[in-house]
């Protein structure tokens, strides 16, 4: 067989291996080392970019951001700021129709700021957002999809594991793929309250819900204990970042010291919550350790068939417009959001597609904004919303189905869609804030 047809079954085997349960990093790892083997007929030339691979990826010093983004956010969740914000939010919109709903997504665009982490967010507000909901008769799907679609703002408001990853991948820088990701993640909050608003107007057996008329006034001075800290910890690390004071590790290490001094003064930092959180820091780091070192070596892989050369030849061949290439590139991520996690479609698909991206003059960290948002979509789409199913196991609810938390949030992945349209038409909304 020649180079490409040995690098196309090897993508092919990958998606098959990760949709059979098959841990990412093996899939993508073993796969691109035997792909190599057998390309050079060579296993010294295929043992050798192993080695490469493991020491560009481990010995990078911006890869000190993931364990101390990872720390802070554990931290801030561990403070229980989520409930704190989510309390401010309810206050300001609880007049409003859908307004409990329209406090989740602007708390969710908050705790977004210092987490990262879609999967916190879903767990923390599924606990705290849904029970109020239910409190005030709001229909069950509307009160799980609410939940289900902001949480995706965790991986798009910076800092986010995913624009970490992607940076990896692409050679970008982390700060700049930070800054970029303001305005879309700002974008997709208020696309999301809009959203609400609407539905609550044309749609109100959608939404349901009642006035919360036993809902006591919150002071300024409840306001600001219940604020300030999140406030400060977003000047900390996104101020930083912006002015150029502080690096992405700096602001990082920053954010994780304040995130620990606040929990220690809440009270809500023992020394077994602290050790908690270094070994949930610890597993989180080697898992996306081990995911950049595997996807250093599928791309050589790719590099070595001449795959993303191939597939820019085919579409300079066929005259594919700029347009057809994205509804491209949008379709084969919606197609792999139903079968795979975001990490997975950003390392398989980033490799193929950034060469001609790159080819035609266009951003990559607009493209790294583009790619992050279309996989996110995969977050609550079945069979593997993983936002969804994280939602259903944290609320252990028998009344509220898989199905339910499902089609709640299939109108916020078509909002999502939207935004994502939008990014793609006007590349400027990501790049704007970088000068």
């Amino acid at each position: 067989m020649s180079p490409i047809e040995i690098g196309l079954i090897s993508v092919a085997a990958i998606v098959i291996l990760i949709y059979l349960g098959v841990y990412i990093p093996i899939a993508l790892g073993v796969v691109s080392f035997v792909s190599i083997w057998l390309m050079r007929d060579n296993f010294d030339l295929a043992m050798n970019l192993l080695k490469v691979a493991l020491s560009d990826s481990v010995m990078e010093y911006t890869f000190a951001t993931v364990p101390l983004f990872t720390f802070m956010g554990i931290v801030v969740s561990k403070a229980g700021l989520g409930n704190d914000i989510y309390d401010v939010m309810n206050a300001g919109f609880r007049k409003i129709k859908g307004g409990i709903g329209m406090a989740t997504v602007g708390a969710n665009a908050v705790f977004a700021a210092v987490t990262g982490s879609s999967i916190a967010s879903a767990s923390v507000f599924s606990k705290v957002a849904v029970p109020q909901m239910q409190r005030y008769d709001y229909n069950p799907r509307f009160a799980v999809g609410v939940v289900a679609g902001s949480s995706v703002l965790g991986m798009i408001i910076p800092p986010s594991a995913m624009l970490i990853i992607y940076s990896f991948v692409a050679e970008q820088s982390v700060g700049d793929m930070f800054l970029a990701g303001v305005v879309p993640g700002l974008m997709l909050a208020v696309a999301y309250i809009g959203a609400i608003a609407f539905a609550g107007k044309f749609f109100p057996n959608f939404v349901g819900g009642r006035p919360a008329e036993d809902y006591e006034p919150m002071s300024k001075s409840t306001v600001a204990v219940k604020t300030l800290p999140l406030l400060i910890l977003i000047a900390v690390v996104l101020g930083g970042i912006y002015t150029g004071w502080l690096s992405p590790v700096e602001a990082g290490a920053a954010g994780a010291t304040v995130g620990l001094l606040i929990a220690f003064i809440r009270g809500r930092m023992t020394p077994a919550t602290f050790w908690e959180a270094l070994v949930e820091t610890g597993h989180i780091t080697a898992a996306i350790l081990f995911l950049i070192t595997a996807a250093s070596i599928y791309s050589r892989m790719l590099g070595l068939a001449a795959l993303p050369n191939e597939l820019g030849d085919i579409i300079a061949n066929n005259q594919f417009s700029f347009a057809m290439i994205m509804v491209l590139y949008v379709l084969l991520m919606l197609f792999l959001g139903t079968l795979l996690d975001t990490a997975s479609i950003i390392l398989i698909v980033v490799p193929l597609f950034l060469p001609i991206i790159e080819s035609l003059g266009l951003s990559p960290v607009w493209f790294g904004i583009v790619t992050v948002v279309g996989a996110e979509i995969g977050l609550l789409t079945p069979p593997l919303g993983i936002s969804c199913f994280v939602i259903k196991s944290t609320l252990n609810d028998d009344r509220i189905k898989l199905k339910d938390v499902f089609l709640g949030a299939l109108p916020f992945a078509f909002v999502m869609l939207l935004v994502l349209i939008l990014l793609i038409v006007f590349p400027s909304l990501s790049t704007a804030i970088l000068g």
